[in-house]
C-alpha cells in the first residue's frame, strides 16, 4: 500500500519543474519567516493564514501540473468564462473594499461570517488565471487571422467583458495588470505592432477625459503624488517615503529579524509594501535576493512558454508571465517611493490568502505546461 502511494507521488512530483518550485517555495518561505519575525505587529492570524496557503497552494499546484493544460482549455474554457464573468459581477453587486480601505472599491467578497469576523476572497485574483486560460484558447482559435478586424473585436469583447467589470468596480490597479499581461499574449500570438501604437495614441487622447470625469479625487492624488511623494509628506505621500525609509534603514544587511522598525507603522506592510519590510529586516542583500528569485521565476516562465507543444502553452504562460511580471515591476516600484500607490501585491510574499493560492493554481498551470512540453524539449527546461 505504501510503496503504490509513493508510486504515485512520485509520479505526480514528476510533474512539478524543479527551477519554478524552488523558486515559489523560497519565496513563500522568505515571506513566512518575515511575518513571524513581526508577529506581534501582524498579528498571529496573518501568520496562520500565510501557512495555510503555503500547504494547501502547494498541494493544489501539484494537483494542476498533473493536468493536461490542453485538457484543461478545451474541456473548461465556456465555464471558466462564465465563472469570471459572474463572479466579477456578483463582486461588483454585492462586494466591499475590505476591512480599514479609504477606497470606494468593491474588490473583495465575503463568503462566510463568524461573528464578527469575516472570511472573504478577492475574485479577480483567481480571475486572473481564468482569462488567462480563455484567452488563450480564443487567441489559438483566431492565431492565423488575428489582424483582421473581425477576429481583434471578438478578441476585445472577451477581454472586456472581464477588464470592464474589473474597471466598474473602481480597482484600477488591478485593471492594469490585466490590461499589461492580455496585451503580452497579443503581442505573442502576432497583433501588429499598428494596434499596439493605435491602442497607444487612443491612451493618450483619452486620459484628460479619463482624468476629469472617470478618476475620483483620491486617485488623482494618488497619481499626482505617486511620482512625487514629497509634494504631500503627511499626506498622500506619507506611505511611499515611509516604505523608502524602511528600505534605507534596512542597510547593506538589515535590522535583524527582531528588531522593531518603521514597518511597525507603515500600512500594508504585510502585504503591499512587504517588500519594504524585507528589505528593513534583511537589508540590501535580503531585498536584491528576492528580486533575484522573483526575476529568475519570471523567466523561466517565459522559457516554458517558449518550449511549449503548441501554441496553447506558449500563451497561456504569456498570460503568466505578464501578470507576475507587472505585478513585480508595479509593486515594487511603489515601495521605492517611485510609481503610485495602486494596491497590488508581490506574488508569493504579500500576505492574503486570495493572492497567495491564486498565485500557486497559476503555477501548477504554467508546470503542467513544462511537463506536456515534447520529449526533446524537456531536457532543455531541466538543465
Amino acid at each position: 500500500m505504501l510503496r503504490e502511494i509513493w508510486k504515485y507521488t512520485k509520479a505526480a512530483i514528476g510533474h512539478i519543474d524543479p527551477i519554478l518550485f524552488a523558486c515559489t517555495t523560497l519565496l513563500s518561505l522568505v515571506s513566512i519567516i518575515t511575518i513571524i519575525s513581526a508577529v506581534d505587529n501582524f498579528g498571529k492570524s496573518k501568520l496562520v493564514m500565510q501557512v495555510a496557503m503555503f500547504v494547501v497552494g502547494n498541494i493544489i499546484m501539484l494537483i494542476v501540473a498533473n493536468l493536461d493544460y490542453h485538457w484543461v482549455l478545451d474541456k473548461l474554457w465556456l465555464p471558466m468564462i462564465i465563472f469570471s464573468v459572474l463572479i466579477l459581477a456578483v463582486t461588483l453587486l454585492f462586494g466591499s473594499s475590505g476591512d480599514n480601505m479609504e477606497t470606494a472599491n468593491k474588490s473583495w467578497l465575503v463568503v462566510l461570517k463568524l461573528g464578527s469576523r469575516k472570511i472573504m476572497i478577492q475574485p479577480s485574483e483567481f480571475v486572473k488565471l481564468t482569462l488567462s486560460c480563455t484567452f488563450a484558447k480564443h487567441l489559438d482559435v483566431v492565431k492565423d487571422k488575428i489582424n483582421h478586424p473581425l477576429a481583434l473585436g471578438g478578441l476585445a469583447l472577451h477581454a472586456g467583458a472581464v477588464v470592464g467589470l474589473i474597471f466598474l468596480s473602481g480597482d484600477y490597479g488591478v485593471a492594469l495588470i490585466y490590461a499589461g499581461f492580455l496585451a503580452v499574449m497579443l503581442l505573442c500570438a502576432g497583433l501588429s505592432l499598428w494596434y499596439f501604437a493605435g491602442a497607444g495614441g487612443a491612451v493618450i487622447l483619452g486620459f484628460p477625459l479619463a482624468w476629469n470625469y472617470v478618476l475620483k479625487d483620491y486617485h488623482r492624488k494618488r497619481i499626482i503624488v505617486g511620482f512625487n511623494p514629497e509634494l504631500d509628506p503627511e499626506g498622500k505621500g506619507w506611505q511611499p517615503l515611509l516604505s523608502k525609509d524602511c528600505i534605507i534603514n534596512g542597510g547593506f544587511f538589515g535590522i535583524g529579524l527582531r528588531q522593531g522598525g518603521f514597518y511597525e507603522v507603515l500600512t500594508a506592510s504585510h502585504t503591499d509594501f512587504i517588500f519594504a519590510t524585507i528589505c528593513e529586516k534583511y537589508g540590501f542583500v535580503g531585498g536584491s535576493l528576492v528580486i533575484v528569485l522573483l526575476a529568475v521565476m519570471v523567466i523561466r516562465v517565459a522559457m516554458i512558454g517558449y518550449h511549449a507543444r503548441g501554441d496553447y502553452g506558449m500563451f497561456l504562460c504569456a498570460g503568466i508571465f505578464g501578470c507576475l511580471f507587472f505585478q513585480t515591476l508595479l509593486n515594487i516600484g511603489m515601495c521605492l517611493a517611485v510609481l503610485p500607490v495602486i494596491g497590488i501585491t508581490l506574488p508569493f510574499l504579500s500576505c492574503g490568502g486570495s493572492s497567495m493560492l491564486a498565485t500557486y493554481i497559476m503555477m501548477g498551470m504554467a508546470h503542467s505546461v513544462a511537463s506536456h512540453a515534447p520529449k526533446n524539449q524537456r531536457t532543455v527546461l531541466k538543465v
